[in-house]
């Protein structure tokens, strides 16, 4: 953080962003800049180029036209956790990593900051939904990311361990302050953690606003259901008439 200016540096910066796949442009020039331990939620329709944002935040695919600077230390939560069935959970967790004493004391310890430090010898077919997503996490967290990209991380998940998964990303993101960018359909989701909420349309950025509500949020908080109703008319549910909101820095 500067010590002059209380601002955190920025972790991402994407200008002129486009993409087209054959006759259909999925993004339009689109400029996005995230700093770090900021949290940035994407929201839209299925087809609105989100999940293609962050594949080119990974370098899965390659832009048409801009400009595209991302930290080297970056990692993706997917919606599937992506566990290998042959190793054990601690393995997975340091899959590609150097492994030694010091890898391993850390991967210990990004279990256990996902309360999983009881399973690290367990079989990825013996674990829950939630506690395989919370494998995923840790894989994430051991290789302490600057970039942390979640695509629908809890899609699968039932409402219950849905918002506890949200509670702890919420901790974890707090404690590790990497630069957050989540895909999600889910408004309510995206309210809840959001510091910023971004609806993409027609490959464009149509909202790109601040959640200017403290945590933790309650969602009967008159502030969060004025946004969560303004979210939705952008996506084009209840009154369009009801979009209050704008862009804002």
């Amino acid at each position: 953080m500067s010590e002059d200016q209380g601002i955190e540096p920025v972790a991402v910066s994407i200008t002129g962003l486009r993409k087209s796949f054959g006759d259909k442009t999925v993004l339009d020039g689109v400029d996005l800049t995230i700093r770090r331990g900021e949290f940035v939620v994407l929201l839209g329709p299925s087809g609105t180029g989100k999940t293609t944002l962050l594949r080119l935040l990974t370098g899965l695919e390659v832009p048409d036209a801009g400009e595209v600077l991302v930290p080297g230390r970056r990692t993706t939560v997917y919606q599937e956790p992506r566990l290998i069935p042959s190793k054990r959970v601690l393995a997975n967790v340091l899959i590609g990593l150097r492994r030694n004493r010091i890898t391993r004391e850390a991967g210990l310890a990004a279990l256990a900051e996902v309360q999983l430090d009881g399973k690290a010898n367990q079989w990825p077919a013996t674990l829950s939904g939630g506690e395989a997503q919370r494998a995923a996490l840790a894989r994430a967290l051991v290789r302490d990311p600057e970039l942390l990209l979640l695509d629908e991380p809890f899609a699968a998940l039932d409402a219950l361990t849905r918002l506890r998964m949200q509670d702890l990303v919420g901790e974890l993101v707090a404690r590790h302050r990497p630069a957050v960018l989540m895909v999600t359909h889910d408004v309510d989701e995206a309210v809840r953690l959001a510091d910023r909420v971004i609806v993409l349309d027609r490959g464009r950025f149509a909202v790109d606003t601040t959640i200017a509500v403290p945590r933790p949020r309650e969602r009967t908080d008159p502030d969060i259901l004025r946004y969560h109703t303004d979210f939705l008319a952008h996506l084009g549910v209840g009154d369009p008439d009801r979009r209050l909101l704008r862009s804002t820095p």
